[in-house]
């Protein structure tokens, strides 16, 4: 079950996160109309939410919660398009929980955030490529488009570590948060594994 301390906490990050999401909205219709070949660069600030509760608590579920929430409170300024905002936050959030379920939430090295920004980037950026047409740029411009959508989700994933790591200074997730490597539990490996949080 989930405390209240924590879901305020994932409620803190994810009404944070749905601001951004609102500017990104705006900003995403303008580069859309003038520069749709960067379009995949906005991609990853749909990633914020997950990242910082994820490097922040280090718990199941805390992407999930965070990206809805974010998604429910940037629809909240845009109605019209809230269908689009929940289906992005769910979709986004359930992607960002796999690669830590596969361990049974006991790994969070940093490794495993970047590669797995890459590759969700990568998945999102292949329906979109589907959607739009391949034909819809030609040649280099095809590439272009197609990896910031890669690139993008590993810059936000890796300024959500950076948000995550002041946080963390604070004291404000100090007795919800786990371990960053709990599959060993040799008091040796558990203290060499409760080190600060970084970016890296």
């Amino acid at each position: 079950m989930f405390s209240t301390r924590l879901l305020m906490t994932c409620a803190a990050i994810g009404v944070g996160s749905g601001i951004v999401f609102t500017v990104a909205g705006l900003v995403n219709g303008i580069v859309a109309a003038a520069a749709p070949i960067v379009y995949g660069l906005a991609i990853g600030v749909y990633f914020l939410p997950g990242v910082i509760a994820q490097s922040l608590l280090r718990l199941p579920g805390v992407a999930l919660i965070t990206s809805l929430i974010a998604g429910l409170v940037g629809s909240a300024v845009n109605p019209a398009f809230i269908m689009r905002y929940l289906a992005t936050g769910l979709a986004v959030g359930l992607l960002q929980e796999i690669p830590f379920a596969i361990s049974k939430y006991r790994y969070w090295r940093p490794w495993v955030f970047y590669v797995a920004a890459a590759v969700m980037g990568t998945i999102f950026g292949g329906a979109v490529f589907i959607a739009v047409g391949m034909e819809h740029f030609v040649g280099w411009a095809n590439l272009v488009y197609f990896g910031l959508f890669a690139v993008s989700p590993v810059i936000f994933t890796w300024l959500g570590r950076v948000i995550a790591a002041g946080i963390n200074k604070t004291g404000v997730a100090r007795g919800i948060q786990r371990q960053i490597d709990s599959r060993s539990h040799t008091s040796t490996t558990q203290h060499a594994h409760t080190q600060p949080m970084t970016a890296a």
